[in-house]
């Protein structure tokens, strides 16, 4: 069983997003898994260092929209499925099931392989059955008996910091995206277009406590935890 743990989320700007790095940056770690790179400084010489990844996913949904409508009504215990990959790298996917209950969320993950997830994108999904995670065996019974299907692709850029105490972990998420067509999900190159106006997320989550220095750190004038969806952003396309 997952365990469950505190959430905020912040819609912010790119000046909200230049502070708070600049304050995270000095009392916390990058994402062991984030690629480094480098930008320009304001004279166009490089010298401005970033932790990122690439983030792909794959939503599923049922006919009535159940999980982009529960979302929408802020129903106090909901779940949605996902199948997720990074930095275009499809040898590794995952199945993740978030759930949301009074306020708190966990996630729960297996492993698929490239040819699991081709199956399921064409239709064939029998083999979920069989799985030896009881993830993927809850999907396949859910996909039967409540019509859950691939629904949207997300692609999003994120930018993660790590702070041991309190198991904290923030994110600064951006450039999200949507395809068309989610049977390109394995496809690193498919086309993908903005969705809509493109803000900046900031994620904020923990176990038990938050430390100060992180709630200091993430502190921003005028800005109050929201419920933001990339996958409900996404779902305006299709």
């Amino acid at each position: 069983m997952a365990n469950f743990r505190h959430e905020w989320k912040h819609e912010i700007n790119t000046s909200d997003a230049a502070v708070v790095r600049q304050r995270l940056m000095t009392v916390t770690k990058p994402d062991p898994h984030a690629q480094m790179i480098c930008l320009p400084d304001i004279s166009g010489r490089p010298g401005i260092h970033r932790y990122i990844y690439e983030i792909r996913s794959l939503y599923f949904d049922n006919l009535t929209d159940k999980a982009l409508r529960e979302k929408i009504d802020g129903v106090n215990m909901r779940e949605k499925f996902r199948i997720r990959y990074y930095n275009g790298d499809a040898s590794v996917i995952h199945l993740e099931k978030k759930r949301k209950c009074n306020g708190l969320t966990s996630k729960e993950s297996a492993l698929l392989t490239k040819e699991d997830v081709q199956k399921i994108l064409c239709g064939d999904y029998g083999f979920m059955a069989h799985s030896p995670y009881a993830l993927v065996v809850e999907l396949y019974h859910k996909m039967r008996t409540e019509g859950l299907a691939p629904k949207t692709i997300v692609d999003y850029t994120r930018e993660p910091f790590v702070y041991a105490p309190g198991n904290v972990r923030v994110t600064l998420d951006y450039n999200i995206r949507t395809g068309i067509g989610w049977t390109d999900f394995l496809n690193p190159d498919c086309v993908t277009i903005s969705a809509g106006d493109q803000i900046m997320i900031m994620e904020v989550k923990w176990d038990a406590f938050l430390p100060d220095i992180i709630r200091d750190a993430v502190q921003l004038t005028g800005r109050r935890a929201g419920a933001f969806s990339k996958y409900a952003a996404c779902r305006i396309y299709g």
